[in-house]
């Protein structure tokens, strides 16, 4: 998240002081009776104007290969992610 949060902020869009947040889900099956860790999904929300969407994607598209924690797991772990926009309080999809 962080890696992703870094690349909107240099894009000059807002990810601090909790715009961006995260859901992460994990699947863990056994093997040899030991629980190990399969698949990796993190859904991430940034509040903000629909008019960063496109901006948001790219970032999305590129990011993983530059995050430290992607690059180490990604070759053992299916790791996953997504993004949703939310509105800030008080907007409408009108006033968008």
């Amino acid at each position: 998240m962080g890696t992703f949060g870094g690349a909107l902020e240099a894009r000059q869009i807002d990810a601090s002081n909790g715009k961006l947040t995260a859901d992460v889900t994990g699947e863990v099956e056994t093997e040899e009776d030991v629980l190990v860790i399969r698949r990796i999904h993190v859904v991430m929300r940034l509040v903000a104007l629909q008019d960063v969407k496109e901006t948001v994607e790219r970032v999305h598209a590129i990011y993983a290969m530059r995050c430290p924690l992607y690059r180490t797991l990604h070759n053992t772990i299916q790791l996953t992610s997504s993004f949703e926009l939310v509105l800030p309080e008080g907007t409408s999809q009108a006033t968008v």
